[in-house]
């Protein structure tokens, strides 16, 4: 599950991102999926601590055995900063392998329509799947709508510009800045991103028809819910509608995010379920059973970490999935439980960094 890395190659996207292209010490091919995320573990906090933080891949497979990640500085961010400030080619770094469920399965044979909807650092997955569709679905079609304060500000400028010149019509972007630098200009739009920004684009596009085109939004979670509107008001199922937000944590708004909530057997989201008592856990993982005794004002990872148990995890706020585990017997609350899908609750599926014991009998299993 984890890896170390080595920089291969820094390229400058804008003023404040770049993009950081990584690889195994013997080129071997990391497995990944046009979507996800990868998460670095870095030594950049108080005395040198490790903190990890999950960046979603820009790269594609067919990119192997390279993996990709654009970072965006952000004021105040620990990670980011450190980051844009210090890697330098050469320099190995800790990852965790790539993780999540924001996924796009390209298939030779497909023939769809897809609309990708972003903000900002939200192009980064949106740009593996875009990149991806194009090297192998020769019959799709794929609409980027990017939502940027001006021109300066695009990440891949170039690179859209040059799938959008080379596809034959298969790939068109339509830009929208809200503080434009210049007038005018074709697929540019002038204003914020919003509800009747999208319904005006979506409806000029009949070769992308609304209820059969697939939809993949990825940005701020202000963006995902005028998107949501937007689709609802054109009559988009929701099967055909995949999202993920990019939220401020408080200590350094740096994550992601992942499906609508719902509760399933043995795994609680009612606040009023929540456990009162400190309670005993199983943890079974790598082939090791460890028993830990949770309180009720923590949560299962936080209560593994402070006794040194170096449990899989990344995001600590309910979002990534990096510490997903099967609950096996008893029951869990979850405060959060954006990552996992409803398959996934059906099946047991948890976080340990969102969940709480409800019972004295928790057995979960990880990896």
């Amino acid at each position: 599950m984890y890896q170390t890395l080595t920089v291969v190659e820094l390229t400058q996207e804008t003023a404040d991102s770049v993009t950081i292209h990584l690889e195994r010490p013997d080129k071997a091919p990391i497995a990944s999926r046009p979507g996800q995320f990868l998460t670095l573990i870095l030594p950049c906090g108080p005395g040198g601590k490790k903190e990890r933080r999950a960046y979603s891949l820009s790269s594609t497979p067919h990119e192997a055995p390279r993996l990709s990640v654009t970072v965006k500085r952000v004021t105040g961010g620990l990670v980011s900063n450190y980051l844009l400030d210090t890697v330098k080619v050469g320099q190995q770094l800790e990852v965790m392998e790539p993780l999540g469920n924001f996924t796009l399965s390209p298939s030779p044979k497909a023939a769809r329509s897809l609309v990708l909807i972003g903000a900002g650092s939200g192009i980064t997955p949106l740009m593996s799947m875009l990149k991806a569709v194009v090297k192998t679905e020769p019959n799709s079609h794929v609409l980027l709508i990017y939502g940027n304060r001006n021109e300066e500000s695009v990440i891949f400028q170039k690179q859209l510009a040059t799938l959008e010149a080379s596809s034959n019509g298969r790939v068109q972007v339509e830009h929208v800045y809200s503080q434009p630098l210049q007038a005018g200009g074709a697929h540019r739009h002038t204003g914020r991103l919003n509800r009747t920004m999208l319904l005006r684009i979506l409806e000029q596009r009949h070769q992308f028809p609304a209820e059969q085109a697939e939809y993949f939004m990825c940005g701020p979670e202000g963006l995902m819910t005028e998107a949501r509107a937007a689709l609802d008001l054109l009559k988009v199922p929701e099967t055909r509608i995949r999202r993920e937000s990019f939220v401020a944590t408080a200590e350094t708004a740096e994550a992601i995010a992942g499906q609508p909530n719902v509760a399933a057997t043995d795994v609680s989201t009612s606040a009023a379920d929540n456990t009162k008592t400190t309670r005993s856990v199983t943890i079974q993982y790598e082939g090791s059973e460890y028993v830990i005794e949770v309180p009720a004002n923590k949560t299962i990872l936080e209560t593994a970490l402070d006794q040194d148990i170096d449990l899989p995890y990344s995001c600590q706020a309910g979002l990534c999935t990096a510490c997903r585990g099967k609950c096996l017997s008893g029951k869990v609350h979850l405060d959060e439980r954006e990552g996992l899908s409803d398959s996934e609750l059906k099946q047991g599926y948890i976080l340990t960094c969102v969940g709480h014991p409800m019972t004295d009998d928790v057995v979960i299993e990880i990896g």
